[in-house]
């Protein structure tokens, strides 16, 4: 019934409101959504149902509205609606009536039910329909249908694969039946699709009408599918077998041949897509040898599986069968392949298969016909039919040999022989079919004792295959005996039927004309090829004719050519076969190019060889045409090289190398007259070596370098050596290849150079400059491994071949090496090439006079060219004779080394520098000095300078790798700082050494001022290891009084005892000795001139002393300057530093002492001040000074003392006019002496006592200066000795300033740091004193010694009665060697002062005499204990005090009335002063009452006593006087004032209280 007559059409809106009201009833309460649009559509169908006579076309109008309640229902997922909701849209697709969007969101709701495993076999039902009754779906709506098919015969349930795949096979069928559909609709209009390019592009189906395309697209994925590639069109595929795909393969080639055949597009697909796959997929079994040994093929073999072998053979049947007009030759490398299947050593199965397969074959007659008229005619051919026919019989009769597999006897079975067997089978064959119905024994065949069973396995003329349709079958079956046999014999017996039924129709059809003699056919055919090329071209593919027999003229080799257009048939020829080219150009065979329809067949691999040595023989040849058409064929050559270029460019495929490779065969093989063709061939190798595609180039430079290396060994006529021109020809490519930026390139040009010297290096002569200039052509952006190459050859040249080049090339020798020390790739390659400008020099020196000869001569002949043209001669440094100029390049080639950004590069190439100027310089003219010291060695320390100053002070974690830096060199300014050191080490060495060389330049006074400010700018920078060096470099060029002889002399310094902190530089190198063949001294005789004669023993320049002593004096000033700040980040100078700088000044005195004033010795005073008062950071302090208790000097106090002793020992022996600079030293020192007590302040800085200090803190630590003052004032002490009676000493008040500078420890006394400091101060007065006072008293008159005498009173006065306490724990040992001290100055006033009273100021005997008078009557310290008042009271000392006023008071000699008035005066005092004592002691005792009184006064009262008890002895002693009548009236007056019995009273309870304490 019609589903568009109304009665349907009414049925169908019925049914769709019935489903829809059913939809809404099972959604009412789950789903209210799906209800309300089920409703909704409901109302819709009524609308359209009442308002359009069409009803279906207005239903497919609005059909996406209509279908949309049941996708809904569909997405609910419930399994009674989704059914429900299904067959609802299966129906509306029965009646037509659904669009292409309908059609789209049907598809999408079936792939969501798909992907959540819903309803499958239903599913599989709605996609059916819709693909069968409709053709809406179309493009990615119909791929995606298709996928969902595909994906749901994947899944876990057998019922659904199976069901999923007959539907796949249904709607592919449906895909290709519309396309028929569609064509026969077109049938009239004629459309001429463009033709088919040679395109693989998978868009190429855009002129194709939309069911074609869709059944394109499907057919080109199937294709990926089978091959494991993604599909383009089928998205969304997750799994694919390989047989289900080849089965779907070959139901389409096999049911729609006709779309294959009228489509191009499709045609194309067959070409490009499914033979080339068949082709791979039958790899395995191509390889397979069963029972072969694993171990002798490289890799493993992939087994043949069955499944897919068998359905590829039927696949194989049906492209022979319905294609063989479109795949002549796909066809014939198959048919080879069916043939080779048959083969013994492959697996039975196998074999089975294969011959059912050929068996479907020879039952079509028309097809062996097209065989035989497409191959076994055509000469030159393989003969297919007959390999059929050939292969057949062997297999038949390798059947009955015996059943051991893989023997080789089968194997080689000659082709006549197995023939032979053919026509004896065909003629028992009738004979033994004829019984194979009856009930007799199975018909057989027996041969040499083999018997095989004949089996019944087609109908005559019907090839009914058994394994070829077990499409079930996984594992491969057991074949039957006599199964195969049985096939093969079946194919022959339908081969001989066919030709027999074809011959009797053509001798029907032609009786009258005489059929052509095949053996006719082919003598003409033969003689046509003849005149033909040997190898024909034809379109796409090329067929190649193996000439190794005639019997086996077969097809060996199909392939594409390189290009589309038949040209170039020798380089096609060499790219099918896959001939690489060797060395010498040779080609040799090579893997075979993996095009995707290049076969080659073993045949033709065994002839490779004989064909690639037919090439060779053919460009061999090329030596023997003229000149003119050597060229044409080097152009000819060139041209297709540059074709192959073209094509090799953006494309990584192998390019063809067949014109370079016969590029340099022909100019190997014409290298007699290689000038002629050298620069085209060269040219364009060279354009070949910068080709992007990176085997193409690297043949070029294969080619280039081959060539130049011939040219170079080649005995040409005349020698390489006369023929300059040539040599420089051959070698000028070699230096071309050094501009191309590839690395691989630059690699085999490295590896040509070194094969060169390795060969040819000896005779080079004139090419070394090219050589040279090609090894040095290095730079940084290239890699270690062609840096590391290029260094080979550079080593080699410095280790062999220095002797052997000319000298010119001397100097590009020295460039190359210092542009490998410069490289970054590579350190250990920069520190060797220093090395190598080591051995360099060596060379220099050794062969100096042959180098130098030869130099001068090449010198002059330039010279004269330079003015002959008229401009001047242009080489470095050139006024300097050209042997020096080679040594000053080497020079600046080590100086720029030594600014290298690595630190171990500056310091090898420094060591290197100044040990080679040290042990070859001798060899420089006098005049080149100058340009060492200027150009080279301050050109250096100026750099060096520079870059330390600006170096980066961030810190360095690690020296790349694991290695660890030490915290000293762990930042670019560390490493810098020690460069700076070796350098200015070194030039201050070679100023050192060479000093009478350098003497005798022009301005080595210049020089000498240059060198101090480095050394000056070196000394101030702010790295205590630079700062220490320079002033060692400083003692280094002073510690020369005589210039030495070159090194003869290694230390001059003997004048004074300076330590020598610079080891001697000696005359060798690093590490080897230099072998000598005459003198330093000879050779300075010969380079210097002989005329010159030594100086005399002593040059003393003034101007450079004197100059250095400015020098020093800038760095001491500025140096010892006091930070204005006093924060802790102040650079302050390291002792070690300061005790250099002043070690310095003794040696340079020496040479400047003549003119040393007494402004000299001022800023030396100053210095000596600020150096001393530096104080020492915390960290260090443990390490310079010594522990407080210790008193010792620090190196930089000794250095201090060491100056100024070798200042006053100068002026000792110096003139009367020297001795002016005594005070000042005097003054230096006492400066020191103060610092006993009061230590220097340094600037703003805070300063820490050791004790206190925290040595991991960043703090400054102020010296012990106690030793040093103390050592100072011993210094002062003796000097006084020796000149206290000098004119300056007297008349600048020396003495007066030693007392007013000792007064200060002498009146701290107790309270001085250290107790030494005092008792030194005491025993130095005492002995200055001793010898001062009486030049005092000689210069009494003068008055030069007014000021000291008040001076001297103070000093005794603040000493005797100091205010200082004694400490607690002061035993009472140490008190009475104290008061013993007191006394001896006591002493020393009565001896050396008292006596002389008549030529001492007044005043100061009346202090003297108040100061005895205050100690005779002193009392004690409060704070003693009673036991101990007996002795603190210095009864000793007041006793001595009032002896001494009593002796000088009573005195017989009293000579002047100056003297009776001291005596009166004292002794009034003295009177007076007891007088009060006791009239205060009564008044005190009346008023106490019966308390004692205090203890202080007790004693001071008996104390009074005590004295006036002496001094009445010492009157009884006196002669009496007039004086002693007033001291007797005196005395009178004390006892008159005083009450006796009061005072005899309180004195006896005195005695008795201290009786008392006694007992205690």
């Amino acid at each position: 019934m019609s589903t568009s007559t109304p009665e349907a059409v009414k049925k169908l809106v019925d049914n769709m409101q019935t489903d829809l009201r059913s939809l809404s009833m099972e959604c009412k309460k789950k789903f209210p959504p799906v209800k309300e649009a089920a409703e909704s559509g409901i109302v819709k169908i009524k609308t359209i149902a009442a308002r359009n006579t069409g009803i279906l076309a207005a239903l497919k109008e609005n059909s996406a509205e209509v279908v949309q309640p049941f996708l809904m229902g569909c997405g609910t997922k419930e399994p009674k609606i989704t059914q429900l909701c299904l067959a609802a849209i299966q129906r509306l697709m029965t009646h037509e009536v659904v669009s292409e969007a309908a059609a789209g969101n049907i598809i999408n709701m079936l792939w969501q039910l798909m992907e959540n495993g819903l309803e499958e076999l239903k599913l599989l039902q709605t996609v059916l329909v819709l693909l069968t009754t409709n053709t809406v779906a179309h493009d990615e709506a119909l791929s995606k249908a298709i996928v969902v098919c595909f994906r749901l015969h994947f899944t876990k349930d057998n019922i659904t694969n199976n069901t999923a795949a007959a539907t796949v096979r249904q709607v592919v069928t449906v895909v290709f039946e519309r396309m028929v559909a569609e064509d026969e609709r077109h049938k009239g209009i004629i459309e001429q699709p463009p033709a088919v390019q040679g395109n693989s592009n998978r868009r190429s189906s855009s002129t194709l009408r939309p069911c074609a395309k869709d059944a394109y697209m499907l057919f080109q994925d199937l294709c990926q599918l089978v091959n494991a590639d993604a599909p383009y069109w089928l998205a969304g595929m997750t799994e694919m077998t390989r047989t289900f795909g080849l089965e779907l393969l070959e139901s389409v080639l096999n049911d729609f041949p006709q779309v294959f055949l009228q489509h191009q597009e499709f045609s194309f697909l067959l070409k490009e897509r499914v033979c080339p796959l068949v082709i791979k997929l039958f790899s395995p079994n191509i390889k397979f040898r069963q029972g072969s040994n694993a171990t002798s093929s490289p890799a493993p073999v992939e087994k043949p599986y069955f499944p897919i072998c068998m359905r590829l053979l039927r696949v194989v049947s049906v492209l022979i069968k319905h294609f063989y007009t479109l795949l002549v030759t796909e066809c014939e490398i198959f048919l080879s392949l069916l043939v080779k299947f048959l083969d013994g050593d492959k697996p039975q199965w196998l074999r089975a298969v294969a011959v059912e397969s050929i068996h479907r074959l020879c039952v079509q007659p028309n097809l062996l016909r097209s065989f035989c008229q497409s191959y076994d005619m055509k000469q030159h051919s393989t003969k297919v039919f007959r390999d059929i026919v050939n292969a057949l019989g062997s297999f038949i009769q390798s059947l009955f040999i015996v059943p051991n597999v893989g023997n080789p006897a089968i194997v080689n079975t000659p082709a006549g022989a197995a023939g032979a067997g053919g026509p004896a089978t065909a003629q028992s064959g009738p004979g033994a079919a004829g019984v194979s119905g009856g009930v007799t024994p199975q018909p057989a065949f027996e041969y040499r004792g083999t018997w095989i069973p004949i089996m019944t396995v087609t109908v005559q003329g019907n090839a009914k295959a058994t394994y070829l349709e077990m499409l079930d079958k996984v594992e491969p079956p057991s074949i039957p005996e006599g199964y195969a046999m049985s096939v093969a014999f079946s194919c022959l017996l339908d081969l001989v039927r066919g030709i027999t039924s074809m011959l009797e129709k053509e001798l029907g059809q032609s009786a009258p004309q005489t059929s052509p003699d095949p053996a006719m056919v082919q003598k003409q055919s033969s003689e046509q090829s003849d005149k033909e090329p040997a190898f024909s071209i034809q379109g796409q593919n090329v067929q190649i004719i193996s000439p190794s027999s005639e019997s086996h003229q077969q097809v060996v080799a199909v392939g594409q050519p390189l290009t589309v257009q038949p040209q170039g048939t020798v380089v096609h020829l060499v790219w099918i076969l896959g001939l690489k080219p060797g060395s010498g150009g040779a080609l040799k065979p090579g893997r075979a190019v993996e095009g995707p329809s290049t076969v080659l067949t073993t045949a033709v691999m065994t002839d490779l060889p004989v064909i690639a040595n037919i090439l060779s023989r053919l460009f061999e040849s090329s030596q023997h045409l003229d000149d003119v058409s050597l060229h044409h064929l080097i152009n000819a050559l060139c041209s297709l090289s540059m074709e192959a270029m073209d094509m090799a460019y953006g494309n990584n495929k192998e390019p063809s190398l067949f014109a370079v490779a016969k590029l340099l065969e022909t100019g190997l093989v014409n290298m007699d007259r290689i000038e002629i063709l050298w620069r085209p061939l060269t040219g364009h190798l060279l354009e070949v070596c910068q080709h992007p595609n990176s085997r193409m180039r690297e043949w070029g430079a294969e080619a280039v370098t081959a060539l130049i290396k011939s040219g170079l060994i080649y005995k040409h006529e005349p020698a390489l050596s006369q023929n300059q021109r040539l040599q420089l020809l051959l070698l000028n490519p070699l230096k071309e290849l050094s501009n191309i930026v590839h690395a691989d390139i630059r690699q085999k040009q490295l590896e040509c150079v070194l094969q060169i010297l390795q060969s040819q290096g000896d005779s080079l002569g004139p090419g070394w400059p090219l050589v040279l200039g090609v090894i040095g052509a290095i730079r940084n952006d290239q890699g270690e491994s062609l840096i590391r190459t290029a260094f080979q050859c550079l080593q080699l040249v410095v280790t062999d071949f220095l002797p052997t080049m000319p000298c010119t090339c001397l100097q590009i020798v020295v460039d190359v090496a210092g542009s490998f020390g410069l490289q970054n790739q590579e350190l250990n390659i920069s520190l060797t090439s220093i090395g190598l400008l080591w051995n360099i020099s060596d060379h220099f020196f050794q062969r100096g006079e042959t180098i130098e000869n030869e130099l001068d001569k090449e010198e002059a002949i330039l010279e004269k060219q330079a003015k002959e043209k008229g401009v001047p001669l242009n080489r470095p440094f050139h006024p300097a004779p050209p042997f020096d100029c080679l040594w000053l390049c080497l020079y600046a080639t080590l100086g720029e080394l030594c600014v290298d950004p690595r630190p171990a590069v500056r310091k090898s190439a420094g060591q290197t520098l100044f040990s080679t100027i040290t042990a070859h310089g001798t060899l420089l003219q006098q005049a080149t000095w100058h340009t060492v010291v200027w150009k080279v060695l301050f050109h250096l320390l100026d750099r060096v300078r520079k870059s330390s100053t600006t170096a980066d002070k961030e810190k360095i974690e690690s020296g790349g790798g694991n290695i660890l830096i030490h915290h000293s060199r762990d930042t670019a300014e560390k490493q810098w700082a020690e460069t700076w050191v070796l350098t200015l080490a070194g030039v201050a060495r070679i100023f050192n050494t060479r000093r009478y060389l350098l003497q005798s330049l022009g301005d080595f006074f210049k020089a000498w001022e240059v060198l101090l400010g480095h050394i000056q700018s070196a000394a101030l920078s702010k790295n205590n290891e630079v700062s220490l060096a320079a002033l060692k470099s400083f003692q280094e060029i002073l510690q020369i009084v005589t210039p030495v002889k070159d090194s003869e002399k290694p230390d001059a310094l003997s004048a004074v005892n300076m330590p020598i902190l610079i080891d001697p530089v000696t005359a060798s190198g690093p590490g080897r000795p230099l072998e000598r063949t005459d003198s330093l001294g000879e050779r300075l005789s010969r380079y210097n001139g002989a005329e010159q004669i030594p100086p005399p023993a002593e040059i003393e320049d003034s101007a450079l002393w004197w100059s250095a002593w400015n020098a020093w004096y800038r760095i001491g000033t500025d140096s010892t300057k006091p930070p204005t700040s006093s924060a802790k980040l102040a650079f302050i100078p390291s002792q070690p530093f300061l005790t250099a700088l002043i070690q310095i000044f003794p040696a340079l005195y020496q040479h400047i002492k003549t003119g040393f004033s007494m402004d000299d010795l001022k800023k030396l005073g100053v210095i000596l001040h600020g150096a001393v008062s530096v104080p020492i950071s915390s960290d260090a302090s443990p390490f310079i000074l010594p522990s407080y208790t210790e008193a010792v000097l620090t190196s930089l106090q000794e250095a201090v003392l060491t100056s100024l002793d070798v200042l006053q020992k100068a002026i000792c022996v110096g003139p009367e006019s020297m001795q002016v600079m005594y005070p000042a030293i005097f003054d230096q020192l006492l400066l020191f002496v103060e610092f006993s007590c009061k230590p220097p302040q340094y600037g703003k800085l805070e300063t820490k006592h050791v004790a206190n200090a925290k040595y991991n803190q960043a703090e400054w630590v102020a010296l012990n200066y106690v030793p040093f003052a103390e050592k100072s004032l011993e210094v002062v002490s003796d000097l006084y000795q020796k000149t206290a009676c000098h004119k300056a000493v007297v008349s600048e008040k020396v003495l007066k300033k030693i007392i007013k500078t000792l007064r200060m420890p002498l009146s701290l006394k107790y309270a001085c740091p250290s107790e030494s400091t005092w008792k030194l101060a005491v025993s130095s007065l005492l002995k200055v004193l001793s010898i001062g006072l009486p030049v005092a008293r000689q210069h009494a008159s003068s008055g030069k010694f007014d000021t000291m005498w008040p001076e001297l009173a103070n000093a005794f006065e603040d000493f005797l009665f100091t205010k200082s306490t004694p400490p607690d724990n002061l035993s009472i040992q140490e008190f009475q060697k104290n008061e013993g001290i007191d006394v001896e100055v006591v002493q020393l006033i009565s001896t050396e002062i008292l006596p002389f009273a008549n030529f001492i100021p007044k005043e100061f005997v009346g202090q003297i005499m108040a100061m005895l008078n205050k100690g005779s009557i002193h009392s004690q310290s409060s704070s003693f204990t009673e036991a101990e008042i007996d002795i603190r009271m210095r009864e000793e000392f007041s006793k001595v005090c009032f002896e001494t006023l009593l002796q000088f008071s009573f005195s017989n000699k009293v000579t002047t009335p100056q003297e009776g008035y001291i005596s009166r005066m004292a002794l009034s005092v003295l009177l007076k002063r007891s007088q009060d004592v006791l009239h205060r002691y009564v008044e005190d005792e009346r008023l106490s009452g019966r308390c004692p009184l205090p203890r202080q006064q007790v004693t001071e009262i008996i104390f009074v006593l005590k004295a006036i008890s002496t001094l009445m002895d010492s009157l009884k002693k006196t002669q009496p006087e007039n004086e002693v009548q007033n001291v007797v009236h005196d005395l009178a007056e004390v006892k008159n004032n005083t009450n006796p019995t009061a005072l005899q009273g309180s004195f006896s309870n005195t005695q008795v209280q201290q009786q008392q304490h006694r007992r205690a």
